[in-house]
């Protein structure tokens, strides 16, 4: 018992105030990279990928084959990735893998692909539209 006393007499007599010297740099990196989390929101699920092109042309193969499969598959999110030297197309932001699996099962006889752990969207990220307004299109 006279043990615990002396643990708690000390625990007591150890208050006070840290201050902690640093860079400012660090506090600035932190900062921004608080600030990058905040606005991309993704979390591990898995993607669907169709294809990977190295060598000549294949960034421009790449980018058909995204353009084919956005023609096909609409309401599916598909993306390039570019992992030195190849151009990688994925499709999906699926939560689970049963979910890619039903996906890949349902494409597989145009788009030969396999299932792969990725962080996706959990909202999939807003589609710029560069065209005018038909109202400021200019051809009145």
């Amino acid at each position: 018992m006279s043990f615990l006393s002396f643990l708690t007499s000390v625990s007591m007599a150890q208050t006070g105030r840290i201050t902690v010297v640093g860079d400012v740099a660090v506090n600035d990196m932190v900062s921004r990279h608080v600030e990058l989390n905040n606005r991309v929101k993704t979390m591990p699920g898995y993607r669907v990928q169709i294809a990977s092109f190295s060598g000549i042309n294949s960034k421009t193969s790449a980018f058909s084959l995204r353009e084919r499969f956005m023609t096909d598959y609409p309401a599916i999110q598909a993306y390039i990735i570019y992992d030195e030297p190849n151009f990688k197309v994925k499709v999906g932001d699926f939560r689970t893998r049963l979910e890619a699996y039903a996906f890949l099962q349902e494409i597989k006889e145009v788009y030969k692909g396999y299932i792969i752990k990725d962080n996706i969207y959990a909202e999939p990220p807003q589609q710029i539209d560069f065209a005018p307004d038909d109202e400021t299109s200019g051809d009145e």
